[in-house]
C-alpha cells in the first residue's frame, strides 16, 4: 500500500485541496489519500472548530473512492505535531509506504517544527506547489529532501474563501457544493475577523 497523508487546517476545504490530492494520488501512484485535519496546529489558529472542519472534509471527499477523511489528529489530545501524526500513522500501517503531503507554503518554517529532521525517516515528504511559487523560501535542509509537485491552474485559498464569505460574496465553484451548504447552514466565517 502507498498511502498519502494530506495535512492541512482545511479551514475550509476547497477545490484546490481536492485537485492537489487527486494530482498527488495520480503522480505518486497512491492507493489512498487520507485528509488529515489539523486539530490544534501549533503554528496556526484555525477559525472554524476542528469537528466542523473535519465534517466539511468528509463532505468534500465522499465522492472519490481514493480519499479518506482521517481522525488521526482529531482524536488525539493536546497540540498536534506532524512528527507525532506520522509516528501514529506508521503504527497504524507498518507495512505501507507513507507520503506526507501539504502545501509548499506550510513548510516555510519547517526548521521550527518539532523533530523536523525525523520526518524524513517516517515518510516521503511532498510539497504541493503552485506554478511560480518561490521554493527558495524553503529551508535548505528541507528543500534538498522533499518531493515537489507543481499543481497547475487552481488559484484558490481558504483565506480568500473566508474573505468572500465575510463580504457576502459567492463561494460557488470554489468549494464543493455540499461544503458551501454546510458553511451557510452553520453560519461559518461570516463573523471571521481574521484577514
Amino acid at each position: 500500500m502507498r498511502i498519502g497523508l494530506f495535512g492541512g487546517s482545511f479551514d475550509p476545504v476547497h477545490l484546490g485541496h481536492l485537485l492537489a490530492a487527486s494530482e498527488s494520488a495520480d503522480r505518486l501512484v497512491l492507493d489512498e489519500v487520507h485528509f488529515v485535519t489539523a486539530a490544534r496546529p501549533p503554528h496556526k489558529r484555525p477559525v472554524a472548530p476542528p469537528e466542523a472542519r473535519h465534517e466539511m472534509v468528509v463532505l468534500a471527499t465522499i465522492t472519490d473512492p481514493r480519499f479518506r477523511a482521517s481522525r488521526i489528529e482529531l482524536d488525539y489530545p493536546g497540540p498536534t505535531f506532524t512528527v507525532d501524526t506520522l509516528r501514529r500513522a506508521r503504527r497504524l500501517w507498518p507495512e505501507a509506504e507513507l507520503f506526507f503531503i501539504t502545501g509548499a507554503d506550510a513548510y516555510r518554517d519547517v526548521a521550527s517544527w518539532k523533530e523536523h529532521e525525523a520526518l524524513f525517516d517516517l515518510a516521503t515528504i511532498v510539497a504541493v506547489s503552485r506554478p511560480g511559487y518561490d521554493l527558495g523560501r524553503l529551508d535548505p535542509f528541507f528543500r534538498e529532501r522533499v518531493v515537489v509537485l507543481e499543481i497547475p491552474g487552481y488559484e484558490v485559498s481558504s483565506t480568500e474563501i473566508r474573505r468572500r464569505i465575510r463580504e457576502g460574496r459567492s463561494i460557488r465553484y470554489l468549494v464543493p457544493h455540499a461544503v458551501e451548504v454546510y458553511i451557510e447552514k452553520h453560519g461559518l466565517y461570516a463573523g471571521d475577523l481574521e484577514g
